[in-house]
């Protein structure tokens, strides 16, 4: 079936995109693997090359072009050279810390993160889970006071948090804390921490099944001196904040699902054909070839929704119960097609020079980060009671 969702400059774009994976990042994603950290200069190339940063307005050193489809090109690319840990890092600068800093910041705010942002030099990262608190954001402990009683008085943050993305590599992150103790879900606001405030310290990094090229890490706040220009957003509305960009978050998950589980596809679907075994080839067997129509079927279907999330999103209406039926479906969708991919492969499967092992690993975590496939139902299934007691 034929896909409508790009356009001829999209498609342009693709092969820009292309060219600078197969020139910048191909050659050394294995390496990033292995050293656990990614090369900080591919950021600024990438950047100067329009890989990402796109949405930034011009008088920043963007593009200004928030249409949703050049991401899904970016990751579909990605995806297609297996460099997962990569993509993640883009998907959370562009889905996550980018549109925090458009939507809630003030002009002096977007020049000063936003300039370098756009040129590659400065990586964000966002804060919101705790030792204590997952998905159950009223839970945060990490807090913020006053210092003194004037509007710009600074703020003394203290506090932890962890299974941070990008928490050794963020030059600021964005931190989710507790400033009113008595006012319920309005007393939560962001503040902005930067590299090399005193009291702001990073602990370990995180020992992953997957994604070792991705740093996740633990952050330490002991009496972090923040200056009240660093607070973005509205001081009490840090939890709603938060809620209204959870579409956009899950919608980079679903891309990225959708796009890492057809390119494992492609490629297992491929070896099928190359692989023999009793004498022909293994996609000649019909527990294969029902194996991958069942796949693709799928894929195909799924294709669909994702398609839609983005034309939802880019006329502004993707909404939260969307957003959360697709990041389960898609990310539950990829570790099936990904596992079977693997048993497909046999042995080899198991191996971590074929893309299909390391897809198996870098996959998992899909269904647990941005919100769990369990809490993700929960959302879905409050709306729908909500629909039919009215």
């Amino acid at each position: 079936m034929r896909r409508t969702l790009y356009t001829d400059d999209h498609e342009q774009y693709r092969a820009s995109v292309r060219e600078f994976l197969t020139r910048e990042v191909q050659p050394h994603h294995l390496r990033w693997e292995d050293q656990r950290v990614i090369d900080r200069h591919v950021f600024r190339a990438a950047a100067e090359q329009g890989i990402y940063a796109l949405a930034v307005p011009e008088e920043y050193g963007g593009s200004g072009e928030r249409d949703y489809r050049y991401r899904m090109v970016v990751n579909e690319e990605i995806a297609r050279v297996g460099a997962t840990s990569f993509g993640l890092t883009l998907g959370l600068q562009d889905d996550l810390v980018l549109s925090y800093l458009l939507d809630l910041t003030d002009d002096e705010q977007k020049k000063r993160w936003l300039t370098p942002f756009a040129r590659g030099e400065l990586l964000g990262a966002l804060a919101m889970t705790e030792p204590g608190t997952g998905s159950d954001l009223q839970g945060i402990r990490t807090s913020a006071t006053r210092d003194g009683d004037a509007p710009d008085a600074d703020w003394i943050l203290n506090g932890q948090k962890t299974f941070i993305s990008s928490a050794h590599s963020a030059d600021l992150v964005i931190v989710a804390v507790r400033t009113d103790p008595d006012a319920g879900s309005r007393g939560f606001s962001l503040l902005v921490v930067e590299r090399g405030m005193r009291g702001f310290e990073r602990g370990r990094k995180l020992e992953k099944v997957g994604l070792h090229g991705q740093d996740t890490g633990e952050l330490y706040f002991t009496n972090v001196r923040i200056p009240a220009s660093n607070l973005i957003g509205t001081e009490g509305h840090g939890m709603q904040h938060l809620m209204s960009h959870l579409p956009q978050e899950r919608l980079g998950i679903i891309a990225s699902a959708y796009a890492s589980a057809r390119a494992v596809y492609r490629e297992t679907a491929r070896y099928c054909f190359e692989r023999r075994a009793f004498g022909r080839a293994v996609g000649d067997f019909q527990n294969t070839r029902f194996v991958l129509a069942e796949i693709e079927t799928e894929l195909d279907v799924a294709e669909a929704f994702v398609d839609k999330c983005v034309s939802a999103f880019n006329a502004g209406g993707l909404s939260p119960t969307d957003a959360a039926k697709g990041k389960w479906f898609l990310s539950e969708l990829q570790k099936r097609v990904v596992d079977r991919c693997v048993q497909l492969h046999g042995g080899y499967g198991y191996m971590l020079e074929y893309p299909v092992a390391r897809a198996f690993v870098d996959s998992r975590i899909q269904t647990i980060y941005g919100g769990t496939t369990e809490i993700m139902k929960e959302l879905v299934g409050r709306e729908i009671a909500a629909r039919h007691r009215n």
